[in-house]
């Protein structure tokens, strides 16, 4: 039953890919498939499966695939505040992130983004205009 959501949450994706006006190519399937697993990953990260998977895939095509999948909504990009690494994230919904070491875990939490809009339009800035708002958390190390 597990791998059944799976294929599901993939064949979701795949239809994202297709909606946005690109075409459904081994490629781009691979890398999407790549990032269900991976959740967050950088792009090193994203390379190296890839290639595992299709040596065939360039480089240079999966830096294009992100890129294009960034500009369709279908990844977003992350900025690790500890280690300085950018991360594609899955995740394109409204959300935070918790940066711990290394790791980077979603939290979703509407009543944290709408106190935050609330916040804004107090300080008469018009909530039109923001698109998304993203907390990021860096937990502390070892205390």
């Amino acid at each position: 039953m597990h791998q059944r959501k799976d294929e599901t949450m993939s064949n979701e994706g795949l239809e994202k890919i297709k909606e946005a006006g690109l075409k459904l190519t081994p490629q781009r399937r691979e890398v999407y498939e790549v990032m269900m697993q991976l959740r967050h990953a950088t792009v090193e990260d994203i390379i190296e499966r890839v290639q595992s998977r299709n040596r065939e895939v360039t480089v240079s095509t999966i830096y294009r695939i992100l890129d294009s999948f960034c500009s369709a909504n279908i990844l977003s990009f992350i900025y690790h505040p500890d280690t300085g690494k950018c991360y594609y994230d899955i995740t394109v919904a409204e959300h935070h992130h918790l940066f711990d070491g290394t790791s980077v875990k979603d939290y979703a939490d509407s009543e944290l983004s709408y106190l935050i809009r609330e916040y804004l339009e107090s300080k008469h800035f018009s909530t039109e205009k923001i698109g998304k708002i993203q907390v990021q958390v860096t937990l502390k190390k070892n205390v």
